[in-house]
């Protein structure tokens, strides 16, 4: 059996990972605040850790989302009420990090389960696990790109947020925290180091390549594919910082 006829779930779920997190990366750097995504996507970690010790893993969407929601709230309002947002957020991270290693700490599987939540393992997607991030992503890109320009003031934040929130808690669970931290920040970052192409089609084409390779070098060395995918993301990001 080829590596594509192997892996093309595993490809696609990538891809459907790249594309959404584009477009909220681009908008995510433009308004400088890098570590939104990142703090958000550990609180939407601490749903999952509570449906894994509490509930087997049932209800880690709801609970998830729930999170997520929290964390997005929080970061919407402190926007227009914190002077120094950044630290504000950095805190919300350290926060939702912490959490997670206390709901853990006593449980037979709480190290491995807290590397899972940062850095998941996707390469061996099933087709059947692909319609619902593909139906969900496709849902919130519309919403996006109809809704959101029309917004302003705490609204737009709100929604904007809001969606970001229903998009990380699907993706945390797919991918983990940390790789959707690299999917949102490096495609949109190298895409913005650049001005030949639309920001947002070069996002895409250029984190799609990324992540693809990642998975492809995880699969033939045998490593950990979502901690490969955070290092090749983070060191072509680095790397073309320091270039160009």
């Amino acid at each position: 059996m080829s590596l594509i006829a192997l892996l093309w779930p595993a490809f696609v779920l990538a891809i459907l990972l790249v594309f959404i997190h584009a477009i909220f990366g681009l908008e995510i750097i433009k308004r400088g605040v890098i570590f939104t995504d990142l703090a958000i996507g550990q609180f939407a970690a601490i749903g999952v850790a509570l449906s894994l010790l509490f509930f087997d893993g049932h209800y880690a969407f709801v609970l998830t989302l729930v999170f997520a929601l929290i964390g997005a709230l929080l970061i919407s309002i402190a926007t227009y009420r914190v002077k120094h947002i950044e630290a504000f957020i950095g805190m919300l991270y350290a926060l939702g990090a912490s959490a997670i290693i206390v709901l853990l700490s006593n449980t037979s599987q709480g190290t491995e389960l807290f590397n899972k939540l940062q850095a998941a393992d996707i390469l061996f997607t099933s087709p059947s696990d692909l319609w619902e991030p593909l139906l969900l992503y496709t849902g919130i890109a519309i919403l996006f790109f109809l809704v959101h320009k029309k917004l302003s003031g705490i609204s737009k934040e709100l929604f904007f947020f809001g969606l970001l929130a229903l998009t990380v808690t699907s993706s945390v669970q797919l991918a983990g925290v940390l790789v959707v931290f690299v999917l949102l920040i490096v495609p949109a970052f190298l895409a913005l180091l650049q001005s030949r192409f639309p920001a947002l089609v070069f996002a895409w084409v250029a984190g799609s390549a990324i992540i693809i390779l990642s998975m492809v070098v995880s699969y033939l060395y045998d490593l950990p594919t979502g901690y490969t995918i955070v290092f090749i993301a983070s060191l072509t990001g680095i790397l073309n910082a320091l270039i160009f």
